[in-house]
Protein backbone atom coordinates (compact mmCIF):
# COMPACT_ATOMS: atom_id res chain seq x y z
CA UNK A 1 0.00 0.00 0.00
CA UNK A 2 1.25 3.56 -0.76
CA UNK A 3 0.77 4.68 2.83
CA UNK A 4 2.80 1.78 4.15
CA UNK A 5 5.58 2.45 1.65
CA UNK A 6 5.68 6.07 2.82
CA UNK A 7 5.73 5.24 6.52
CA UNK A 8 9.42 4.44 6.83
CA UNK A 9 10.69 7.39 4.75
CA UNK A 10 8.48 9.80 6.71
CA UNK A 11 9.66 8.27 9.98
CA UNK A 12 13.30 8.66 8.94
CA UNK A 13 12.71 12.29 7.92
CA UNK A 14 11.15 12.94 11.34
CA UNK A 15 14.16 11.44 13.08
CA UNK A 16 16.58 13.38 10.87
CA UNK A 17 14.84 16.68 11.69
CA UNK A 18 14.98 16.04 15.43
CA UNK A 19 18.58 14.87 15.25
CA UNK A 20 19.61 17.95 13.26
CA UNK A 21 17.88 20.17 15.82
CA UNK A 22 20.52 19.10 18.36
CA UNK A 23 23.13 20.92 16.28
CA UNK A 24 21.15 24.16 16.00
CA UNK A 25 22.11 27.16 18.16
CA UNK A 26 25.17 25.44 19.62
CA UNK A 27 26.22 28.62 21.40
CA UNK A 28 22.95 28.68 23.33
CA UNK A 29 23.11 27.84 27.02
CA UNK A 30 21.72 24.82 28.77
CA UNK A 31 18.01 25.77 29.02
CA UNK A 32 17.14 27.82 32.08
CA UNK A 33 14.25 26.65 34.25
CA UNK A 34 14.66 23.05 33.15
CA UNK A 35 14.24 20.30 35.80
CA UNK A 36 17.99 19.66 35.81
CA UNK A 37 20.37 21.66 37.98
CA UNK A 38 23.75 20.25 37.09
CA UNK A 39 27.26 21.58 37.76
CA UNK A 40 28.42 20.60 34.30
CA UNK A 41 26.72 23.54 32.61
CA UNK A 42 29.04 26.09 34.23
CA UNK A 43 32.22 24.07 34.81
CA UNK A 44 32.67 20.70 33.07
CA UNK A 45 32.80 21.84 29.46
CA UNK A 46 35.86 23.93 30.25
CA UNK A 47 37.44 21.65 32.83
CA UNK A 48 37.63 18.46 30.78
CA UNK A 49 38.71 20.22 27.61
CA UNK A 50 41.12 22.68 29.23
CA UNK A 51 44.23 20.90 27.96
CA UNK A 52 43.11 21.38 24.33
CA UNK A 53 41.88 24.92 24.97
CA UNK A 54 45.13 26.03 26.65
CA UNK A 55 47.34 24.33 24.07
CA UNK A 56 45.75 26.27 21.23
CA UNK A 57 45.26 29.61 22.98
CA UNK A 58 48.33 29.87 25.23
CA UNK A 59 50.82 27.38 23.82
CA UNK A 60 50.91 25.00 26.79
CA UNK A 61 48.24 22.51 27.83
CA UNK A 62 49.53 22.21 31.40
CA UNK A 63 49.22 24.81 34.17
CA UNK A 64 51.26 23.67 37.21
CA UNK A 65 49.22 23.60 40.41
CA UNK A 66 45.91 24.14 38.64
CA UNK A 67 43.22 21.60 37.76
CA UNK A 68 44.68 19.43 34.98
CA UNK A 69 42.38 16.43 34.44
CA UNK A 70 43.90 15.40 31.09
CA UNK A 71 46.40 12.88 32.58
CA UNK A 72 43.46 10.88 33.95
CA UNK A 73 40.97 11.44 31.10
CA UNK A 74 42.98 12.30 27.96
CA UNK A 75 40.74 11.01 25.13
CA UNK A 76 38.21 13.87 25.07
CA UNK A 77 40.75 16.73 25.21
CA UNK A 78 42.87 14.98 22.56
CA UNK A 79 39.91 14.87 20.17
CA UNK A 80 39.15 18.51 20.91
CA UNK A 81 42.79 19.40 20.31
CA UNK A 82 42.58 17.85 16.85
CA UNK A 83 39.27 19.55 16.13
CA UNK A 84 40.49 23.01 17.13
CA UNK A 85 43.16 22.89 14.41
CA UNK A 86 40.27 23.04 11.94
CA UNK A 87 37.67 25.15 13.75
CA UNK A 88 39.65 27.24 16.20
CA UNK A 89 38.75 27.27 19.89
CA UNK A 90 35.06 27.96 20.43
CA UNK A 91 32.24 26.63 22.53
CA UNK A 92 30.32 25.88 19.33
CA UNK A 93 33.11 23.62 18.09
CA UNK A 94 33.41 21.82 21.43
CA UNK A 95 29.68 21.25 21.62
CA UNK A 96 29.56 20.31 17.95
CA UNK A 97 31.96 17.46 18.70
CA UNK A 98 29.65 16.25 21.45
CA UNK A 99 26.63 16.43 19.14
CA UNK A 100 28.60 14.53 16.47
CA UNK A 101 29.05 11.70 18.97
CA UNK A 102 25.33 11.86 19.74
CA UNK A 103 24.66 11.37 16.02
CA UNK A 104 27.07 8.43 16.04
CA UNK A 105 25.26 7.03 19.09
CA UNK A 106 21.97 7.11 17.19
CA UNK A 107 23.55 5.15 14.33
CA UNK A 108 25.23 2.64 16.64
CA UNK A 109 21.98 2.17 18.56
CA UNK A 110 20.11 1.44 15.34
CA UNK A 111 22.81 -1.00 14.23
CA UNK A 112 22.62 -2.76 17.57
CA UNK A 113 18.87 -3.29 17.27
CA UNK A 114 18.99 -4.06 13.57
CA UNK A 115 21.35 -6.93 14.32
CA UNK A 116 18.71 -8.46 16.60
CA UNK A 117 15.40 -7.55 15.00
CA UNK A 118 13.35 -5.78 12.35
CA UNK A 119 13.83 -2.23 11.15
CA UNK A 120 10.92 -0.73 13.08
CA UNK A 121 12.43 -1.78 16.41
CA UNK A 122 15.70 0.05 15.71
CA UNK A 123 13.82 3.14 14.54
CA UNK A 124 11.67 3.08 17.68
CA UNK A 125 14.81 3.05 19.83
CA UNK A 126 16.24 5.99 17.89
CA UNK A 127 12.90 7.80 18.26
CA UNK A 128 13.04 7.61 22.04
CA UNK A 129 16.64 8.83 22.06
CA UNK A 130 16.23 11.70 19.63
CA UNK A 131 13.02 13.09 21.14
CA UNK A 132 14.17 12.95 24.78
CA UNK A 133 14.41 16.49 26.21
CA UNK A 134 16.86 15.21 28.82
CA UNK A 135 19.23 13.83 26.20
CA UNK A 136 18.74 16.93 24.05
CA UNK A 137 20.02 19.13 26.87
CA UNK A 138 22.96 16.96 27.92
CA UNK A 139 24.05 15.82 24.46
CA UNK A 140 24.58 19.50 23.55
CA UNK A 141 27.08 20.07 26.36
CA UNK A 142 30.77 19.41 25.67
CA UNK A 143 30.94 16.81 28.45
CA UNK A 144 32.28 13.26 28.62
CA UNK A 145 29.07 11.22 28.53
CA UNK A 146 28.33 11.26 24.75
CA UNK A 147 31.81 9.94 23.97
CA UNK A 148 31.61 7.31 26.73
CA UNK A 149 28.27 6.10 25.35
CA UNK A 150 29.69 5.98 21.82
CA UNK A 151 32.62 3.82 22.90
CA UNK A 152 30.30 1.53 24.88
CA UNK A 153 27.95 1.10 21.93
CA UNK A 154 30.89 0.49 19.62
CA UNK A 155 32.20 -2.27 21.87
CA UNK A 156 28.74 -3.85 22.14
CA UNK A 157 28.25 -3.80 18.37
CA UNK A 158 31.55 -5.60 17.91
CA UNK A 159 30.82 -8.11 20.67
CA UNK A 160 27.43 -9.25 19.36
CA UNK A 161 28.88 -9.69 15.87
CA UNK A 162 32.03 -11.44 17.03
CA UNK A 163 30.99 -15.02 16.06
CA UNK A 164 30.91 -14.05 12.37
CA UNK A 165 34.44 -12.57 12.31
CA UNK A 166 37.28 -14.72 10.98
CA UNK A 167 39.79 -13.33 13.51
CA UNK A 168 37.73 -13.34 16.69
CA UNK A 169 40.66 -12.85 19.05
CA UNK A 170 41.66 -9.69 17.16
CA UNK A 171 38.13 -8.31 17.55
CA UNK A 172 38.21 -9.17 21.27
CA UNK A 173 41.53 -7.34 21.54
CA UNK A 174 39.95 -4.33 19.81
CA UNK A 175 37.16 -4.37 22.40
CA UNK A 176 39.84 -4.38 25.11
CA UNK A 177 41.43 -1.32 23.49
CA UNK A 178 38.03 0.38 23.37
CA UNK A 179 37.58 -0.32 27.07
CA UNK A 180 40.90 1.39 27.79
CA UNK A 181 39.62 4.38 25.80
CA UNK A 182 36.43 4.28 27.88
CA UNK A 183 38.48 4.34 31.08
CA UNK A 184 40.55 7.23 29.73
CA UNK A 185 37.37 9.07 28.75
CA UNK A 186 35.57 8.77 32.06
CA UNK A 187 36.82 6.67 34.95
CA UNK A 188 33.28 5.52 35.82
CA UNK A 189 33.63 3.19 32.82
CA UNK A 190 34.93 0.59 35.27
CA UNK A 191 31.29 0.10 36.34
CA UNK A 192 30.42 -0.83 32.75
CA UNK A 193 33.00 -3.62 32.64
CA UNK A 194 30.63 -6.41 33.81
CA UNK A 195 28.28 -5.57 30.94
CA UNK A 196 31.10 -5.73 28.38
CA UNK A 197 32.37 -9.04 29.76
CA UNK A 198 28.85 -10.45 29.62
CA UNK A 199 28.31 -9.20 26.06
CA UNK A 200 31.56 -10.84 24.94
CA UNK A 201 30.80 -14.06 26.82
CA UNK A 202 27.21 -14.76 25.71
CA UNK A 203 27.92 -15.87 22.11
CA UNK A 204 30.53 -18.35 23.37
CA UNK A 205 28.73 -19.54 26.49
CA UNK A 206 28.81 -23.17 25.40
CA UNK A 207 32.36 -22.99 24.00
CA UNK A 208 34.42 -22.55 27.13
CA UNK A 209 37.87 -22.65 25.53
CA UNK A 210 36.93 -20.14 22.89
CA UNK A 211 35.28 -17.97 25.55
CA UNK A 212 38.46 -18.05 27.60
CA UNK A 213 40.52 -16.97 24.57
CA UNK A 214 38.14 -14.06 23.92
CA UNK A 215 38.31 -12.85 27.52
CA UNK A 216 42.09 -13.20 27.67
CA UNK A 217 42.50 -11.27 24.40
CA UNK A 218 40.18 -8.48 25.54
CA UNK A 219 41.42 -8.32 29.13
CA UNK A 220 45.07 -8.60 28.20
CA UNK A 221 44.82 -5.80 25.64
CA UNK A 222 42.98 -3.55 28.09
CA UNK A 223 45.54 -4.20 30.82
CA UNK A 224 48.49 -3.69 28.49
CA UNK A 225 47.24 -0.46 26.90
CA UNK A 226 46.13 1.07 30.18
CA UNK A 227 49.49 0.19 31.73
CA UNK A 228 51.26 1.86 28.82
CA UNK A 229 49.30 5.05 29.44
CA UNK A 230 50.13 4.95 33.14
CA UNK A 231 53.82 4.65 32.25
CA UNK A 232 53.45 7.82 30.19
CA UNK A 233 51.75 9.58 33.11
CA UNK A 234 54.34 8.50 35.66
CA UNK A 235 57.26 9.09 33.30
CA UNK A 236 56.16 12.69 32.77
CA UNK A 237 55.63 13.46 36.47
CA UNK A 238 51.86 13.73 36.03
CA UNK A 239 50.81 11.13 38.59
CA UNK A 240 49.81 13.78 41.15
CA UNK A 241 47.40 15.26 38.61
CA UNK A 242 46.12 11.76 37.81
CA UNK A 243 45.43 11.02 41.48
CA UNK A 244 43.91 14.45 42.05
CA UNK A 245 40.91 13.67 39.83
CA UNK A 246 40.00 10.86 42.20
CA UNK A 247 40.70 13.00 45.27
CA UNK A 248 38.25 15.74 44.23
CA UNK A 249 35.59 13.15 43.45
CA UNK A 250 35.61 11.63 46.94
CA UNK A 251 32.32 12.23 48.73
CA UNK A 252 31.15 11.17 52.15
CA UNK A 253 30.22 7.50 51.97
CA UNK A 254 27.12 6.14 53.72
CA UNK A 255 27.60 4.00 56.83
CA UNK A 256 25.10 1.49 58.11
CA UNK A 257 22.32 -0.40 56.35
CA UNK A 258 19.81 2.46 56.38
CA UNK A 259 22.27 5.03 55.05
CA UNK A 260 23.36 2.69 52.26
CA UNK A 261 19.74 2.00 51.38
CA UNK A 262 19.00 5.71 51.19
CA UNK A 263 22.04 6.24 48.97
CA UNK A 264 20.73 3.51 46.69
CA UNK A 265 17.24 4.99 46.78
CA UNK A 266 18.42 8.43 45.73
CA UNK A 267 20.53 6.94 42.94
CA UNK A 268 17.66 4.74 41.78
CA UNK A 269 15.06 7.49 42.15
CA UNK A 270 17.33 9.89 40.24
CA UNK A 271 16.37 8.07 37.06
CA UNK A 272 13.22 10.19 37.09
CA UNK A 273 15.47 13.09 36.06
CA UNK A 274 15.86 11.40 32.69
CA UNK A 275 12.22 10.46 32.07
CA UNK A 276 9.27 10.13 34.44
CA UNK A 277 7.57 7.49 32.26
CA UNK A 278 10.18 5.51 30.35
CA UNK A 279 12.65 5.02 33.22
CA UNK A 280 10.04 3.62 35.67
CA UNK A 281 8.65 1.54 32.80
CA UNK A 282 12.12 0.09 32.18
CA UNK A 283 12.36 -0.81 35.87
CA UNK A 284 8.95 -2.51 35.82
CA UNK A 285 9.82 -4.49 32.71
CA UNK A 286 13.13 -5.65 34.19
CA UNK A 287 11.37 -6.78 37.38
CA UNK A 288 8.71 -8.58 35.32
CA UNK A 289 11.40 -10.34 33.28
CA UNK A 290 13.26 -11.38 36.44
CA UNK A 291 10.06 -12.64 38.07
CA UNK A 292 8.96 -14.60 35.00
CA UNK A 293 12.42 -16.10 34.52
CA UNK A 294 12.61 -17.12 38.18
CA UNK A 295 9.46 -19.20 37.85
CA UNK A 296 11.07 -21.44 35.25
CA UNK A 297 12.65 -24.53 36.74
CA UNK A 298 14.01 -27.72 35.20
CA UNK A 299 10.97 -29.55 36.58
CA UNK A 300 8.32 -27.10 35.52
CA UNK A 301 9.50 -25.54 32.24
CA UNK A 302 7.09 -24.09 29.72
CA UNK A 303 7.46 -21.55 26.94
CA UNK A 304 7.01 -17.99 28.14
CA UNK A 305 7.41 -14.45 26.87
CA UNK A 306 10.99 -14.12 28.19
CA UNK A 307 12.28 -16.97 26.02
CA UNK A 308 15.64 -15.86 24.64
CA UNK A 309 15.43 -12.45 26.28
CA UNK A 310 18.11 -12.91 28.91
CA UNK A 311 20.44 -14.57 26.39
CA UNK A 312 20.22 -11.46 24.21
CA UNK A 313 23.12 -9.15 25.14
CA UNK A 314 21.09 -6.19 23.87
CA UNK A 315 18.70 -6.71 26.78
CA UNK A 316 20.84 -8.30 29.49
CA UNK A 317 23.85 -6.11 28.66
CA UNK A 318 21.68 -3.01 28.92
CA UNK A 319 20.36 -4.18 32.29
CA UNK A 320 23.92 -4.66 33.55
CA UNK A 321 24.94 -1.19 32.31
CA UNK A 322 22.00 0.46 34.08
CA UNK A 323 22.70 -1.55 37.24
CA UNK A 324 26.42 -0.74 37.06
CA UNK A 325 25.87 2.99 36.76
CA UNK A 326 23.28 3.08 39.52
CA UNK A 327 25.74 1.04 41.60
CA UNK A 328 28.42 3.65 40.92
CA UNK A 329 26.14 6.46 42.06
CA UNK A 330 25.14 4.49 45.14
CA UNK A 331 28.78 3.93 46.05
CA UNK A 332 29.71 7.54 45.27
CA UNK A 333 26.66 8.82 47.18
CA UNK A 334 26.55 11.75 44.78
CA UNK A 335 24.11 11.35 41.87
CA UNK A 336 24.17 14.15 39.30
CA UNK A 337 21.72 14.53 36.40
CA UNK A 338 24.41 14.19 33.71
CA UNK A 339 25.30 10.70 34.98
CA UNK A 340 21.84 9.55 33.92
CA UNK A 341 22.59 10.12 30.25
CA UNK A 342 24.12 6.62 30.28
CA UNK A 343 21.20 5.24 32.29
CA UNK A 344 18.68 6.84 29.92
CA UNK A 345 20.23 5.37 26.77
CA UNK A 346 20.23 1.81 28.00
CA UNK A 347 16.93 2.05 29.90
CA UNK A 348 15.29 3.11 26.63
CA UNK A 349 16.92 0.05 25.05
CA UNK A 350 15.28 -2.16 27.69
CA UNK A 351 11.86 -0.65 27.01
CA UNK A 352 12.12 -1.13 23.24
CA UNK A 353 13.60 -4.63 23.43
CA UNK A 354 10.93 -5.93 25.84
CA UNK A 355 8.13 -4.22 23.92
CA UNK A 356 9.27 -5.93 20.73
CA UNK A 357 9.53 -9.25 22.56
CA UNK A 358 5.94 -8.96 23.78
CA UNK A 359 4.54 -7.89 20.42
CA UNK A 360 5.81 -11.10 18.81
CA UNK A 361 4.07 -13.28 21.42
CA UNK A 362 0.53 -14.65 21.41
CA UNK A 363 -2.67 -13.69 23.24
CA UNK A 364 -2.22 -11.80 26.52
CA UNK A 365 1.48 -11.02 26.09
CA UNK A 366 0.77 -9.46 22.68
CA UNK A 367 -1.99 -7.31 24.19
CA UNK A 368 0.35 -6.14 26.95
CA UNK A 369 2.94 -5.31 24.30
CA UNK A 370 0.41 -3.20 22.38
CA UNK A 371 -0.51 -1.32 25.56
CA UNK A 372 3.17 -0.64 26.34
CA UNK A 373 3.78 0.47 22.75
CA UNK A 374 0.88 2.91 23.02
CA UNK A 375 2.30 4.35 26.25
CA UNK A 376 5.76 4.62 24.70
CA UNK A 377 4.44 6.44 21.63
CA UNK A 378 2.40 8.87 23.75
CA UNK A 379 5.52 9.58 25.81
CA UNK A 380 7.54 10.17 22.64
CA UNK A 381 4.92 12.67 21.43
CA UNK A 382 5.04 14.56 24.73
CA UNK A 383 8.84 14.50 24.73
CA UNK A 384 8.91 15.73 21.13
CA UNK A 385 6.83 18.79 22.05
CA UNK A 386 9.01 19.46 25.10
CA UNK A 387 12.23 19.12 23.13
CA UNK A 388 11.01 21.30 20.28
CA UNK A 389 10.19 24.00 22.83
CA UNK A 390 13.88 24.08 23.79
CA UNK A 391 14.93 24.03 20.13
CA UNK A 392 12.74 27.00 19.18
CA UNK A 393 13.56 29.12 22.23
CA UNK A 394 17.36 29.18 22.66
CA UNK A 395 18.70 31.16 25.61
CA UNK A 396 21.94 33.11 25.84
CA UNK A 397 22.56 34.02 29.46
CA UNK A 398 25.83 32.54 30.69
CA UNK A 399 27.61 33.00 27.36
CA UNK A 400 26.55 36.66 27.42
CA UNK A 401 27.65 37.00 31.05
CA UNK A 402 31.07 35.57 30.14
CA UNK A 403 31.36 37.94 27.17
CA UNK A 404 30.37 40.99 29.23
CA UNK A 405 32.76 40.00 32.03
CA UNK A 406 35.65 39.67 29.56
CA UNK A 407 34.77 42.99 27.91
CA UNK A 408 34.75 44.70 31.31
CA UNK A 409 38.21 43.31 32.09
CA UNK A 410 39.54 44.50 28.73
CA UNK A 411 38.06 47.98 29.20
CA UNK A 412 39.26 48.37 32.82
CA UNK A 413 42.84 47.02 32.98
CA UNK A 414 43.97 45.85 36.40
CA UNK A 415 47.34 44.14 36.59
CA UNK A 416 47.60 40.80 34.82
CA UNK A 417 44.76 39.84 32.50
CA UNK A 418 44.20 36.63 34.43
CA UNK A 419 40.94 35.61 36.08
CA UNK A 420 40.49 33.28 39.07
CA UNK A 421 37.13 31.47 39.11
CA UNK A 422 35.58 28.04 39.50
CA UNK A 423 33.95 28.70 36.10
CA UNK A 424 37.20 30.01 34.67
CA UNK A 425 37.86 27.22 32.16
CA UNK A 426 34.31 27.59 30.88
CA UNK A 427 34.85 31.32 30.41
CA UNK A 428 38.14 30.62 28.61
CA UNK A 429 36.32 28.32 26.20
CA UNK A 430 33.75 31.03 25.48
CA UNK A 431 35.87 34.20 25.34
CA UNK A 432 39.54 33.04 25.36
CA UNK A 433 40.22 34.94 28.62
CA UNK A 434 43.10 33.26 30.47
CA UNK A 435 41.98 31.80 33.80
CA UNK A 436 42.88 29.53 36.70
CA UNK A 437 40.54 27.70 39.07
CA UNK A 438 40.04 28.88 42.67
CA UNK A 439 38.47 25.68 43.98
CA UNK A 440 40.44 22.83 42.38
CA UNK A 441 44.10 22.19 41.73
CA UNK A 442 47.04 20.26 43.08
CA UNK A 443 48.33 23.48 44.68
CA UNK A 444 46.40 25.29 47.44
CA UNK A 445 44.85 28.57 46.40
CA UNK A 446 47.02 30.93 48.48
CA UNK A 447 50.38 29.80 46.99
CA UNK A 448 48.74 29.52 43.56
CA UNK A 449 47.71 33.18 43.81
CA UNK A 450 51.24 34.14 44.81
CA UNK A 451 52.61 32.17 41.87
CA UNK A 452 50.32 33.52 39.13
CA UNK A 453 49.43 37.01 40.46
CA UNK A 454 45.98 37.31 38.84
CA UNK A 455 44.24 40.64 38.46
CA UNK A 456 40.65 39.45 38.72
CA UNK A 457 38.34 37.12 40.62
CA UNK A 458 34.79 35.98 39.78
CA UNK A 459 32.32 34.06 41.92
CA UNK A 460 28.67 33.05 41.97
CA UNK A 461 26.26 34.88 44.30
CA UNK A 462 28.40 34.68 47.45
CA UNK A 463 31.97 34.41 48.70
CA UNK A 464 33.26 31.31 50.42
CA UNK A 465 35.01 32.25 53.72
CA UNK A 466 37.92 29.87 53.04
CA UNK A 467 38.43 31.30 49.55
CA UNK A 468 38.27 34.83 50.95
CA UNK A 469 40.91 33.94 53.51
CA UNK A 470 43.23 32.63 50.79
CA UNK A 471 42.73 35.74 48.66
CA UNK A 472 43.32 38.01 51.64
CA UNK A 473 46.81 36.62 52.12
CA UNK A 474 47.92 38.53 49.01
CA UNK A 475 45.09 40.82 47.86
CA UNK A 476 42.22 43.06 48.81
CA UNK A 477 39.00 42.78 46.83
CA UNK A 478 36.94 45.39 45.04
CA UNK A 479 33.56 44.29 43.74
CA UNK A 480 33.08 45.99 40.39
CA UNK A 481 30.34 44.28 38.40
CA UNK A 482 27.67 41.60 38.31
CA UNK A 483 26.35 39.71 35.28
CA UNK A 484 23.02 37.82 35.25
CA UNK A 485 23.52 34.21 34.17
CA UNK A 486 21.63 31.06 35.12
CA UNK A 487 18.27 30.28 36.71
CA UNK A 488 19.86 28.51 39.70
CA UNK A 489 19.15 30.74 42.74
CA UNK A 490 22.65 30.00 44.01
CA UNK A 491 24.28 30.79 40.65
CA UNK A 492 22.10 33.32 38.89
CA UNK A 493 24.65 36.15 38.95
CA UNK A 494 28.37 36.08 38.19
CA UNK A 495 30.16 38.74 40.28
CA UNK A 496 33.49 40.22 39.24
CA UNK A 497 36.16 41.58 41.62
CA UNK A 498 39.38 43.44 41.05
CA UNK A 499 42.28 41.99 43.01
CA UNK A 500 44.56 44.68 44.44
CA UNK A 501 47.98 43.45 45.64
CA UNK A 502 48.80 44.38 49.23
CA UNK A 503 51.17 47.36 49.60
CA UNK A 504 54.91 46.75 49.40
CA UNK A 505 54.50 43.09 48.55
CA UNK A 506 52.97 42.38 51.97
CA UNK A 507 51.74 38.86 52.67
CA UNK A 508 49.19 38.32 55.41
CA UNK A 509 49.41 35.18 57.49
CA UNK A 510 46.12 33.35 58.13
CA UNK A 511 44.90 34.22 61.61
CA UNK A 512 41.85 32.28 62.73
CA UNK A 513 38.70 33.84 61.27
CA UNK A 514 40.16 37.30 60.76
CA UNK A 515 40.84 36.91 57.04
CA UNK A 516 37.49 35.20 56.44
CA UNK A 517 35.71 38.54 56.93
CA UNK A 518 35.71 41.75 54.87
CA UNK A 519 38.69 43.96 55.74
CA UNK A 520 38.79 47.78 55.69
CA UNK A 521 40.44 47.88 52.25
CA UNK A 522 37.76 45.62 50.69
CA UNK A 523 34.63 46.58 48.81
CA UNK A 524 32.35 43.54 49.04
CA UNK A 525 28.56 43.71 48.69
CA UNK A 526 27.61 40.03 48.35
CA UNK A 527 27.14 37.55 51.24
CA UNK A 528 30.06 35.61 52.69
CA UNK A 529 28.87 32.11 53.46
Amino acid sequence: MPLKRLAYPLWIVFLAVFAAAHAWHLRADFPNFSPWEDWSKYTDEGWYGNAAIRAHLFGNWYVPGDFNPAPAVPVWPFLQWLLFFVTGVSIQAARGLSVAFFFLNLLLSYKLFRERGPRWVGLLAVTLLVTSPFLYCFSRLAILEPLLIALTLGAMNLAIRMPRFAHKEAVAALIGLIFTMMMLTKTTAIFLLPALIWTIALPFWNQKRKLLRMLVAAGGTALLTFSMWMLVVVGNDLFEDYKYLFFVNVYKKPHGVWARFMSFWWSFHGGLWADVVLIPLAGILIIAAVYTRSRITAKNWRPNWTAGLWRDPLFSGSVLIVAGYIGFMTYQNHPQPRYYAVVAFFSFFVVVRVTAQLLYQQARAHTVGLAILGLVLLTAVGNSIWTMGYVLHPQYTFVNAAAHLTRYIDEHPNGKRLLVSISGDEITLITHLQTICDDFGTQDLAPKLARYQPGWYATWNDLDPGTLEDIHTHFSLEQVAGFPAFDDPERNTLYLFKLHPLPNGQVREPDGQLLEQPLPDDKINIPIQ
